[in-house]
């Protein structure tokens, strides 16, 4: 079975840059890239870096937990979520809705669930699920968004 998602993990700031710089290279829009980090700085930076910008609109949850720092979003929807086994999550792009739903949901399988909803393999969500949780930061888009370059 093909994979319908492009999906990085990476340690720093500058390598999750160096990738949505070459999505947007490859023919995806900055409106389908999608950052996960438990570091709201990071994603800030990240999204200021690339100008990537979630849908407006996007569903935002609420933390506990704690405050993630008062920076304020430089994207609409940017999205600060309880997610169950992690904690408070930061997440940018069209993955928002998806990640609010599944802490809504009663908190039943939370980023892993949120993933695992969105086609990628039980397994590789539930990998990408630890890597977040133990600091790395998620950059994700769809294939099917490829844009055709002239």
């Amino acid at each position: 079975m093909e994979e319908k998602y492009v999906i990085g993990s990476y340690d720093t700031e500058q390598e999750a840059v160096s990738a949505v710089e070459q999505l947007k290279r490859d023919g995806y829009s900055q409106d389908d890239i999608s950052v996960i980090s438990k570091n709201r700085q990071e994603v800030d930076h990240i999204t200021h870096e690339t100008d990537t910008k979630a849908p407006e609109g996007a569903a935002t949850g609420a933390a506990t937990g704690g405050v993630l720092g008062g920076l304020g979003g430089v994207l609409a929807g940017l999205g600060t979520l309880a997610i169950p086994g992690i904690g408070p999550v930061i997440a940018a792009g069209p993955i928002v809705a998806g990640l609010s739903g599944a802490a809504a949901g009663a908190g039943v399988g939370g980023l892993a669930g949120a993933l695992i909803g969105m086609g990628i393999p039980e397994d590789d969500a539930h990998r990408y699920h630890d890597e977040v949780n133990n600091g790395k930061i998620l950059v994700l888009v769809d294939k099917a968004k490829r844009e055709t370059l002239p």
